[in-house]
């Protein structure tokens, strides 16, 4: 264990917009995801809703990875991995719901299972493997999850049963918007929004407003504040010393456990360059081989 002084480094996004159905979920997302990059090109959504991403091809040259059913979470995994590896910097999941919930989705597959509740032990690492895909994704990544009403059965005084409604509920599993940088409600048709959770403080405490390109890009400038790992990656290349590489791990406290494997990479080479240097110079200077700890005379 050791303490290490706090410090902030340049982040990816992990956002989120709820809504109910034709509220502007996809159309927000796209206007985000185009602030955050300011190059279409460069935005990949994954469509599960039947195609409805192209309806917004005037706005401008973005990609679409269309997934149907069934919606499993290996499924979605795959579908990230094609987009980080197709040098995407923004991914819109459009949506998550039916990971939970649609055909093929981890509800259903609980039910197939037998539906006990020991059959989560099952169920529950395979999404465990969704959200850490999305944790762990090299690009930003915009999720988008539907809201229905949601209700609870109550008793009155009485003793009457009846029916309270608590609200818009996410459809998804619980507990997923504590995973998130930040997460957009989207409250009426008017595309209208609020925030209910801003690790950014960019938005908390604001009247409601609508999503633009301007948004994302006070969003993408927030997230390069701090030190780069890209930069921590381009000295570790550059470095000629093995004192130079404890340097540069001291330097990016925060970041020590990202560029670790690339720091022994890099000590291995010079190490190798080291010894391809040694071998050399015996083979042209065969006097200078040492024995038993002193040189030839």
């Amino acid at each position: 264990m050791k303490l290490n002084k706090a410090q902030r480094t340049q982040v990816k996004l992990r956002l989120g917009l709820s809504g109910a159905s034709g509220f502007g979920k996809s159309y927000s997302a796209l206007l985000l995801a185009f602030g955050i990059t300011n190059d279409w090109s460069k935005i990949a959504i994954i469509d599960t809703e039947n195609s409805s991403a192209n309806l917004y091809a005037h706005l401008g040259g973005f990609n679409v990875l269309s997934l149907n059913e069934p919606y499993s979470p290996e499924r979605y995994i795959e579908a990230i991995r094609t987009c980080e590896n197709s040098q995407i910097e923004v991914i819109i999941i459009d949506s998550i719901t039916h990971e939970w919930s649609g055909k093929g989705g981890c509800l259903q597959i609980h039910e197939k299972l037998g539906g006990r509740f020991q059959d989560w032990a099952k169920v529950s690492p395979r999404h465990q493997a969704f959200i850490d895909a999305i944790l762990k994704s090299t690009c930003h990544i915009i999720t988008t999850v539907r809201k229905k009403v949601d209700y609870s059965m109550d008793t009155d005084m009485n003793g009457r049963a009846k029916v309270t409604k608590l609200g818009m509920k996410e459809i998804t599993r619980e507990g997923f918007e504590y995973e998130l940088t930040l997460n957009f409600e989207i409250i009426n048709d008017k595309h209208l929004v609020k925030v209910s959770k801003d690790r950014t403080g960019l938005f908390m405490d604001k009247p409601e407003f609508i999503i633009h390109k301007g948004t994302g890009a006070k969003l993408i400038a927030w997230c390069n504040e701090g030190v780069s790992l890209d930069e921590a990656k381009a000295e570790i290349q550059e470095a000629t010393t093995i004192d130079g590489l404890k340097h540069i791990y001291s330097k990016y406290s925060s970041l020590q456990k990202q560029i670790h494997p690339m720091l022994i990479k890099r000590k291995n080479e010079l190490e190798g360059i080291s010894s391809q240097v040694i071998e050399k110079e015996n083979i042209i200077n065969p006097t200078k081989i040492e024995t038993n700890g002193t040189s030839s005379k």
